[in-house]
Parts: structure tokens; sequence; C-alpha cells
């Protein structure tokens, strides 16, 4: 299988850890939407990050359901199969996936969009979204343990951490630690674990 899109990216970051985390074989190719349009185009038409190459020749795109491909390729799961637990995880992976949304969509609108033509109502209710879902978040993830090792992470906490690595590194000082301890704390511990450092945010 071949996984293609930037580590930038926190979609392909989230998929390329829970590949690996499944223990799935692939080649991950970092071809950006950006830099190099035409190559990622020439694998897949939509140009779409991440996109997963299958070993059929299939593409597949959208990292919840290249996640959803691979659990069920690997025959397990990254997500708790009790109910209560499930409709946990469910809600952080929500929130967490709206506030990614959002912070995407406040770079593009800044880092793609001239200056005289970015949209500043607009760019407030992103904005004002992006804090929602992160306050939200911080309250869900008070709650979650930090654990101990690789093996015993979820796919809510390796969402939430991956999140909140790629905010702070396209968003600094916009969405502050401070006001976040808990989920600030929990992606420093989990940043450390051996799939994380392989496969750094860049």
């Amino acid at each position: 299988m071949r996984l293609i899109g930037m580590l930038d990216s926190p979609y392909v970051r989230r998929a390329a850890i829970t590949l690996r985390l499944l223990g799935l074989p692939y080649a991950l190719e970092q071809v950006s939407v950006f830099r190099t349009f035409e190559q990622f185009r020439a694998i897949n038409p939509v140009v779409k990050a991440p996109s997963l190459v299958c070993d059929n020749d299939v593409v597949l795109m959208d990292s919840t359901l290249i996640i959803d491909y691979a659990e069920a390729l690997a025959g397990r799961s990254l997500m708790p199969t009790d109910l209560a637990a499930r409709q946990r995880a469910l809600r952080i992976i929500g929130l967490a996936l709206a506030a990614c949304e959002k912070a995407v969509q406040h770079v593009y609108e800044h880092n793609l969009r001239p200056t005289e033509k970015v949209h500043q109502p607009w760019v407030e209710r992103v904005d004002g979204q992006c804090a929602s879902a992160f306050a939200l978040l911080e309250a869900e993830m008070k709650a979650v343990p930090v654990p101990t090792t690789e093996q015993a992470l979820d796919q809510a906490g390796l969402t939430a951490a991956v999140v909140w690595t790629f905010t702070q590194a396209l968003l600094p000082g916009r969405v502050e630690p401070a006001a976040h301890p808990a989920l600030a704390a929990f992606t420093a511990e989990v940043e450390a674990f051996p799939a994380f450092r392989a496969l750094p945010h860049a």
C-alpha cells in the first residue's frame, strides 16, 4: 500500500500513525497538493490528501475512511468496543476533527488568499468555531488518562494529539496551551511514543 500526502497535514499524519500502530506495511510518499500538484493528480485526479493506493490499485481518500479500511484489513481497531467508551471516543474524535477543520480554514484564508481579499467576518466565525471546539475538547480530555504505552492509545487520543500538534505549529499563540492544559499535557506524552517520533509533523 502507498499513503500519499505530507506529514504537515494532520489528516495524513493521523492515517500514517494509525497504519503503523495497526502493524500494516505501507510506503509513505510525501507528495504535496500544492508544490507537486501535477504529481499528486497523476496518482489521484481529485488531489485529496491523504490518498491510499491499495494493493489492488484502488485509491481511497479521507483519513477516516482510510482508517476504516485499515482496521478491516488489520482485523482489529483502535476504537473501544464498549458502547459508552466508544461514544466518548467518537465525541473526542468529532471535536478534534472539527477543531482541525477550522484551524485549516484559518490557515488557508491567511496563507492562500490575498490580504486585501481576506473576509474578516468569515475569519471571526471560523476562529470562534475553532475556539469552541478546542474548549469542549479540553473538557473531554480532562477525564482521559494518558496511556503509558502506544499500544494503549486509542483513535480518540491519537487524533486529539495530532490535531493539537498541528494547530500549535501552524497557529502559534492562537490556541493557548495555558487554556488547554489537559490537551497539551496529553499530547506532550503521546508525541514521545515511537510511532509519533517516526512520523513527526513536518
